[in-house]
């Protein structure tokens, strides 16, 4: 996909002024050009190099988006359902799931964007947090909770030491 051909009414409603060129349009929507100061990082897409695919994440609303192989419901591979089951446990329900079993060029673009070999990838906050092993570190060793408060999001492992400590 050339760049320039981007969404321009997406683009319109960040910007809020019609770029004067093609060129002026794939470097703001890039983030390289005069306008880019005006483009907030979140709203940039991830363009996939010499494909049509582009990864959702950075412009979801969602402070919490995973690629995954399968849904939340049924995940279809062991590492993408412990990744389920640790967001589970932290009471987090309301995130953004993206099946890259359906798109290939979605599964192949978000590795490379990240730079990460595998699937399942966890994103808080538009940041790429890592993998299963990753979160599983994370939840182990306190960071995920922490993480989380950050998005505005309490852990329900809280409440449970809370209940706990009250016994």
């Amino acid at each position: 996909m050339d760049p320039a051909a981007v969404d321009l009414h997406a683009l319109l409603q960040v910007l809020g002024k019609k770029p004067a060129s093609a060129q002026e349009l794939k470097q703001s929507w890039l983030g390289t050009g005069p306008l880019a100061e005006h483009v907030p990082n979140s709203a940039l897409p991830w363009l996939i190099p010499g494909s049509s695919a582009r990864l959702p994440a950075p412009a979801d609303p969602h402070p919490v988006v995973v690629f995954m192989k399968g849904s939340p419901a049924q995940p279809l591979c062991g590492f993408s359902n412990a990744v389920v089951q640790i967001l589970r446990l932290h009471g987090v329900e309301d995130y953004r799931a993206h099946d890259v079993l359906q798109d290939p060029d979605l599964r192949q673009g978000i590795k490379n964007y990240s730079n990460w070999p595998t699937i399942p990838q966890v994103y808080l906050n538009g940041e790429f947090v890592g993998g299963c092993d990753i979160l599983l570190q994370m939840h182990q060793n306190g960071d995920l909770v922490e993480e989380l408060k950050k998005l505005g999001i309490r852990s329900a492992l809280l409440d449970a030491e809370k209940d706990q400590d009250k016994k």
